[in-house]
């Protein structure tokens, strides 16, 4: 990945969270809100791991990763000007073969619980709610509500 793709991951991974209608109270707060971006600029940065992006007509659209763990897909980002074109699914589809590939028996994914949408997205392709909760954000440095999901492979 180039410079500028790593700088576009960041830019489109940002964008997709501010547009999330997940939003809480505590992410108006403008310490955690460029506490967030710097995560997505850090992120795109000094990662190794595994991450798939979208392109159409040369523009990133979107993009996903699998950072915690090779039966994980940790992130799914889609820029708000193309989101519901069917990109997300895409992308997890794209994760989801390689696990396969890899003989990896249950892939995992996890959400806001408030994002209805990406939920949505999830339990089309396959994912089944596993476990709903508060965790704790490294990134944010806040308690946030989360969903789990898995799929059988």
């Amino acid at each position: 990945m180039t410079e500028a793709d790593r700088i576009a991951v960041g830019l489109v991974g940002f964008a997709a969270w501010k547009s999330s209608s997940a939003f809480e109270d505590t992410y108006l707060n403008p310490v955690v809100i460029e506490r967030v971006r710097g995560e997505f600029e850090t992120f795109a940065q000094k990662t190794k791991c595994d991450i798939a992006v979208a392109e159409i007509d040369g523009t990133l659209a979107g993009w996903g990763a699998r950072a915690d763990g090779p039966d994980y897909i940790s992130d799914i980002w889609i820029d708000p000007d193309w989101q519901s074109r069917g990109i997300g699914r895409v992308l997890v589809e794209h994760f989801v073969n390689e696990m396969r590939g890899s003989s990896i028996p249950i892939a995992k994914i996890a959400t806001h619980a408030r994002n209805v949408n990406a939920i949505k997205l999830y339990e089309r392709c396959g994912f089944e709610v596993v476990w709903r909760g508060t965790q704790w954000s490294e990134s944010m440095q806040v308690e946030l509500q989360k969903v789990r999901l898995e799929r059988v492979l």
